[in-house]
């Protein structure tokens, strides 16, 4: 195995799978930090990359004021950056900014659902500091990863068609975990990793539009841990497959309460709002093959399957999504990433609510990523 043929091609697989998560419609999935800048070789590593995704999709039955036939699906930006340190030969330490979790959604005047909902978004950012402690271990060697992560959240609401503006914000601290093995000779590597779950108690305020009532109000909802198992092996000169196998615990994430007026206990239960989920578990399967074409130029292509939460609460459904990515390397040391996605995602309908009850039909959504990454 032609190892430096091979290293063009690592970086841009890590796009890529990026690119393929960011369009996924399981749960509130985004992005995912990027660990595996640990395993780059280089006394001081850096990379960075944006992921824009546009999903498209449109109600075909809505008996809200807001009605079908238009896209309420509202594009968004995955940021990811990571800067890695080697301490010393089998310890290196890396610290990482991504978007794990996030959703937006923008209404037609009339609004949507019983809070008359005309706009509402949420976006968690994740600050998180990772080691990994490696040692030789027969041809290969093994390496114990263990951090932690700081979660910001803030949430917006526009409501009653207008006239309620809901505020939120929350931090909360989780940790990761993982095991992984390597042989650098043929470009294999297991990975094992585990992320935590993290509750969420956000506070802020509701405003009333033309008004100057502002009023306390919070918010209570869980993220879910989640499991990831990642393989990936030289096959030929040249070559490389991957993959990757990911259970995300949406089971817990049962209902958003809403508390619109938080003065008093009398006040709370009487402005106290739900968002109704009972999702369940998700998991997510990634495939794909790369190929170095020279020691600057690689491609991968990749296909990723995301099974629906949704258990007839909402409209999360499964997710189909190809993908491709480049990895070109510069001159002065730099190796800058392009990745594209394309997603189908497959109708569905709610069953929980009779009459108002909402479906949608089949749609689509792309993903394009670009980064750039350096090492001294």
């Amino acid at each position: 195995m032609n190892i430096s043929r091979l290293k063009a091609l690592l970086g841009a697989t890590a796009l890529t799978i990026v690119a393929a998560s960011a369009a996924q419609a399981g749960g509130f999935s985004r992005g995912t930090a990027d660990t595996d800048i640990l395993y780059e070789q280089g006394n001081f590593n850096l990379r960075t990359s944006v992921t824009v995704v546009s999903p498209h999709r449109e109600y075909t039955v809505n008996p809200y004021p807001d009605g079908t036939g238009y896209d309420y699906a509202d594009t968004y930006v995955i940021p990811s950056a990571a800067v890695k340190f080697k301490i010393f030969d089998q310890l290196s330490c890396a610290g990482t900014v991504s978007m794990p979790y996030g959703g937006g959604v923008t209404y037609r005047p009339g609004g949507n659902g019983t809070l008359l909902k005309l706009e509402e978004d949420f976006t968690v950012m994740e600050y998180g500091a990772t080691c990994a402690f490696r040692y030789e271990l027969g041809k290969g060697r093994i390496s114990f990863l263990g951090g932690a992560f700081i979660e910001n959240v803030d949430y917006n609401l526009v409501g009653a068609n207008g006239a309620r503006v809901v505020d939120l914000k929350d931090t909360d601290i989780g940790w990761r975990a993982g095991i992984a093995y390597e042989i650098p000779e043929i470009a294999l590597r297991a990975q094992l990793m585990y992320r935590s779950g993290t509750d969420v108690g956000a506070s802020g305020t509701t405003a009333i539009t033309g008004t100057p009532i502002v009023l306390p109000a919070a918010g209570f909802a869980e993220l879910p841990q989640s499991v990831e198992l990642k393989l990936q092996s030289g096959i030929a000169p040249g070559w490389l497959a991957y993959g990757s196998i990911k259970w995300t615990d949406w089971s817990v994430n049962e209902k958003l309460v809403l508390v619109l007026d938080n003065r008093s206990p009398a006040n709370a239960a009487a402005s106290t709002r739900i968002d109704t989920y009972n999702w369940q578990d998700g998991w997510t399967v990634t495939g794909g093959i790369g190929h170095s074409f020279s020691d600057s130029v690689a491609g991968t292509v990749f296909a990723t399957w995301d099974r629906g939460v949704s258990t007839g609460w909402d409209l999360h459904t499964d997710t189909y999504t190809v993908g491709t990515g480049v990895s070109l390397k510069d001159k002065i040391g730099g190796e800058l990433r392009a990745g594209l996605g394309v997603s189908y995602l497959t109708a569905g309908e709610e069953t929980k609510y009779g009459p108002l009850n909402r479906a949608v039909g089949n749609d689509w959504a792309f993903a394009f990523s670009g980064g750039y990454s350096v090492k001294w």
